[in-house]
C-alpha cells in the first residue's frame, strides 16, 4: 500500500488526516546509514511528468535516471548555482519536476525557499528576507513582478538571477525588470527535454547595447544546453536543415541525453515524436547567423493569411510595447478574403 504522509501546514484550513504519520515524524524515521539502491540500468524510469496538452490530450512523459542526473548537473552549471545559492520557488515543482532544479539545488546543498501561492509582493519580501539569489518563472510571473509599484516593494540588496521559459518573454517585460535588480536569463525547453534545452548565453559585446537592445537579445531562446548533443531548425519529415539566416522558418528538433524515454503506454505517439532519433518539438523558429535560435510560434498557432505565415508571438511582442497593455494573446480568426487574420485579446493596465 502507498504511504500517505500528512503535512501540518500553518496556512492550511485544517481537516482530517489522510495517513497515519506526519511529515516531521516521517523525517525522523530516516536512517543516516541507509545504503541507496541504484537502478539496474541508467535508462530505467525515475519519474513521470505530464505535458500541458497544447496539441491534444496530456501525455505521460517518462524520465530516465541518466537524463535526471545530467539535468541536475547542467542547470547549476548554466545559471551559476552553488552551495551558497538560495532558490525561490515560483515555479511549480510538479511542472516538469520544477525544470529539474529540484534535483540540482539539492545536489549542491543550496537552500530552497518554497512558496504556496504566487503573489508578486510576497515574492519581493521573501527575496529580501532570505537573500534569494536565483529563481525561475514563466513570463506571466515576470510580467506580474514588473508591474508591482516601486514604492511598495523592498529594495533588492543584490542582483537576483531569474530564469524564464515556457513561452518567449516580451522584451518590454525584460527591459522593465533589469532596472529593478533582476538579471533575466532566457531558457527554452519542454517537458520532453527535462525542462531547459537551450539558454540565451550572454555575450560581452551585448553589454554596450541600450536597454531595449539588450532585452531584444535576451528574448531569443539561444544555444544548446550541455546535456544535449543535437539541435536543428528544419523540415521534420526530411530532417533537412534550414539556413542560419534569421529568416527561414522550420521546426525545432532536439536529440541527446535529456530527451524523454517516451510517452507512457503510448508507443504510437512516442515513435512519431522520436523517429530517426530526433525529438520534434512542434515549435517553429529560425536560426540566426550567430547560431542562436529564436522561436516564432507553435506549429499549431501559426497564422496563415493570404498564403503568408504570420507569427502570433511577433504580433504579441508589438502589443506588449504599448504602455496601456498588461497582457496580450494573439490567435487566428477565420476570414473570407484572407483565410485567416490575427485576432488579439488584451488585458489593460
Amino acid at each position: 500500500r502507498p504511504l500517505v504522509v500528512d503535512f501540518d501546514d500553518t496556512q492550511g484550513d485544517g481537516g482530517e488526516r489522510l495517513g497515519t504519520i506526519d511529515y516531521e515524524a516521517f523525517l525522523e524515521e530516516g536512517d543516516e546509514d541507509y545504503e541507496w539502491s541504484l537502478p539496474d540500468d541508467e535508462w530505467d524510469a525515475i519519474s513521470l511528468n505530464y505535458t500541458s496538452g497544447t496539441t491534444g490530450n496530456p501525455k505521460g512523459v517518462v524520465f530516465h535516471h541518466r537524463g535526471a542526473y545530467l539535468a541536475a548537473l547542467s542547470n547549476p552549471m548554466m545559471i551559476g548555482l552553488s552551495a551558497e545559492s538560495t532558490y525561490l520557488w515560483t515555479l511549480p515543482m510538479f511542472h516538469c519536476n520544477g525544470w529539474c532544479f529540484t534535483w540540482g539545488v539539492s545536489a549542491l546543498g543550496g537552500t530552497h525557499v518554497c512558496l504556496r501561492k504566487f503573489d508578486p509582493r510576497l515574492v519581493f519580501n521573501l527575496i529580501s528576507e532570505h537573500g534569494v539569489t536565483h529563481m525561475c518563472g514563466a513570463p506571466i510571473i515576470l510580467n506580474a513582478m514588473a508591474h508591482v509599484p516601486s514604492g511598495s516593494i523592498p529594495e533588492l540588496k543584490r542582483k537576483v538571477l531569474i530564469a524564464t521559459g515556457g513561452a518567449a518573454p516580451p522584451s518590454p517585460v525584460i527591459a522593465a525588470l533589469e532596472p529593478m535588480g533582476f538579471e533575466v536569463i532566457h531558457l527554452y525547453g519542454l517537458t520532453e527535454s527535462y525542462g531547459p534545452a537551450t539558454i540565451c548565453a550572454w555575450q560581452e559585446p551585448w553589454n554596450d547595447l541600450d536597454l531595449q537592445g539588450r532585452a531584444n537579445k535576451k528574448a531569443r531562446q539561444g544555444v544548446i544546453y550541455p546535456s544535449l548533443n543535437g539541435i536543428r531548425i528544419g523540415n521534420p519529415d526530411t530532417l533537412e536543415t534550414a539556413p542560419a539566416d534569421g529568416g527561414t522558418m522550420g521546426e525545432l528538433m532536439l536529440r541527446g541525453n535529456t530527451i524523454m524515454k517516451g510517452y507512457l503506454k503510448n508507443p504510437e505517439e512516442s515513435e512519431k515524436a522520436l523517429r530517426d532519433g530526433w525529438y520534434r518539438t512542434g515549435d517553429l523558429g529560425v536560426m540566426h547567423p550567430d547560431g542562436y535560435i529564436e522561436i516564432k510560434d507553435r506549429s499549431k498557432d501559426i497564422i496563415i493569411s493570404g498564403g503568408e505565415n504570420i507569427s502570433s508571438l511577433e504580433v504579441e511582442e508589438v502589443l506588449y510595447s504599448h504602455p496601456e497593455i498588461l497582457e496580450a494573446a494573439v490567435v487566428a480568426r477565420p476570414d473570407d478574403q484572407w483565410g485567416e487574420t490575427p485576432c488579439a485579446f488584451v488585458t489593460l493596465k
